[in-house]
């Protein structure tokens, strides 16, 4: 059986995070699999998976900031917001200049309020969008605040006379969604758009630099690329703990506080990690208890 700690994996295209979790379970041997943040099938990169008990440190990673590099095709739109869904209208694009394009990508840049593409996991009383949307029906979600931190133009093409591609690298929040970009540049600029490309490049500081193929995991005694206490460390602040403070904290107990903005890791003199706590009401208060 696997180590307890997280896998920085290089998810390739054509299919779901669920699917790399499922083999992962297989390579560790465990059920205790989970990852941190949907990657949509088509689309490749960093995708954070945990084993053990290093799932209870997903819900961290989860809400870090994400960096992406994409492929924006302007002159068409489809049903999914990208390459995977059937084309639904098409209004040539070549028209569409350079300049338009930067300013249309500058105006979403920033906080914005952003819809979600209707064909996303997020749940409308219960049941997925994309479900309700693949049954017929008509989905409207609630915009979400989000913050586009950085939108980047590094290419623009014209691969056939009536369509623009452009090939764009984003730092964004947790919850934006880069296909909805290319959704409201489209709509911005009359002429429609869709994502044809998406490689996610980081998780809250974990880069492809250290992401690692299935294939390759698969050739390791063990997948697990980050022990349980390096994969706390990257994730957070840490504080080192007393014998003693290790025995209180390892039964759920509180510790005096010292002034570190939380959440952040607290490790045991053997270097094993105790608990995560943040501190409320003058006391530094497990949230996560890994010790015991």
């Amino acid at each position: 059986m696997a180590s307890d700690g997280l896998i920085v994996v290089d998810k390739p295209g054509g299919i779901t995070s669920h699917d790399v979790v499922g083999r992962v379970r297989r390579l560790a041997r465990t059920r205790r699999v989970g990852h941190g943040g949907t990657l949509d099938p088509m689309a490749t990169g960093v995708l954070i998976v945990g084993v053990g008990r290093a799932t209870r440190l997903l819900t961290y990673v989860i809400g870090g900031d994400k960096g992406y590099a994409a492929t924006i095709r302007l002159g068409q739109t489809t049903v999914t917001d990208d390459a995977d869904g059937p084309v639904v209208t098409s209004t040539p694009a070549g028209g569409v200049t350079d300049e338009a394009i930067r300013a249309g990508l500058a105006a979403l840049t920033g906080t914005v309020d952003q819809v979600p593409s209707a064909v996303s996991a997020i749940k409308v009383d219960g049941v997925r969008a994309y479900k309700r949307v693949r049954e017929g029906e008509e989905v409207a979600l609630a915009a979400r605040r989000v913050t586009i931190s950085r939108l980047a133009v590094l290419a623009v093409r014209r691969p056939a006379p009536e369509v623009v591609d452009v090939d764009v690298d984003v730092d964004c929040s947790s919850g934006t969604y880069v296909r909805a970009i290319a959704r409201d540049l489209g709509s911005a600029l009359g002429v429609g758009g869709h994502l044809t490309a998406l490689r996610r490049t980081a998780v809250d500081g974990f880069t492809l630099a250290e992401a690692t193929a299935l294939d390759a995991l698969a050739a390791r005694d063990d997948p697990v690329t980050l022990p349980l206490p390096e994969a706390a460390r990257r994730c957070f602040a840490a504080r080192e703990a007393t014998e003693t403070q290790a025995r209180v904290l390892s039964h759920g107990g509180p510790l005096p506080p010292i002034g570190l903005p939380g959440p952040y890791a607290v490790f045991a003199p053997d270097g094993s990690l105790l608990a995560v706590v943040a501190e409320r009401d003058g006391r530094a208060r497990p949230e996560v208890v890994f010790a015991g």
